[in-house]
């Protein structure tokens, strides 16, 4: 879902003047800068990446001898020549199936998230589903000392999903940018090297 453009939102009006599809842009850019997170050339995979702006960022570092694979359920607006994208739910069985013909990758990122309910422990629990597929896809579609970032709403199953992270890769840490709402209870898992 297309977060919308507050007048009085920094980030949004920075995205808008820099040409981001939205905000969110910023929140990779901090955690890639943060933890060197993409490189030139790597291929990377972007789940639940409508409207485009993660692929958009990920496609300047990578440049043109790399690749990004753009998947989600919504249409994706963002559309250059190392980017592919396919319009398919990230929860579908046949998935594995498709990335097979693009991976391995050197880095999975998801900014996806659930379409919200407003009701904590559903919206939860949801959002821990997305983040268990996108692990389930790192340990088959990851290449190894690869890296993994993934959105997730905080909850007492934060510490069950590090500890399954922390068992496929050499770090895991949880990190919020600052482009992210201080009112919201988004973080990110981001696992580096995986094993």
């Amino acid at each position: 879902m297309v977060q919308p453009f507050i007048p009085n939102d920094a980030y949004a009006r920075k995205a808008r003047s820099e040409g981001y599809l939205a905000r969110s842009a910023y929140k990779l850019t901090a955690i890639a800068e943060k933890y060197g997170l993409l490189k030139t050339g790597d291929a990377v995979l972007d789940l639940g990446a409508a409207p485009g702006s993660w692929l958009q960022v990920a496609s300047e570092i990578v440049g043109p001898a790399g690749r990004v694979v753009g998947v989600d359920i919504s249409p994706i607006a963002f559309h250059e020549k190392n980017v592919v994208a396919r319009q398919l739910d990230i929860l579908s069985p046949g998935l594995s199936g498709v990335l097979a013909h693009y991976g391995p990758f050197d880095a999975i990122l998801s900014d996806a998230a659930p379409n919200t309910s407003g009701i904590k422990d559903r919206d939860q629990a949801l959002s821990e589903e997305l983040v268990e597929r996108s692990l389930e896809l790192a340990a088959t579609h990851l290449a190894a000392g690869g890296s993994l970032v993934a959105k997730l709403f905080q909850s007492s199953e934060t510490k069950n999903l590090m500890k399954r992270a922390e068992s496929m890769f050499r770090q895991a840490h949880l990190y919020k940018p600052k482009a992210s709402r201080e009112r919201s209870f988004e973080t990110y898992l981001v696992c580096l090297g995986k094993l």
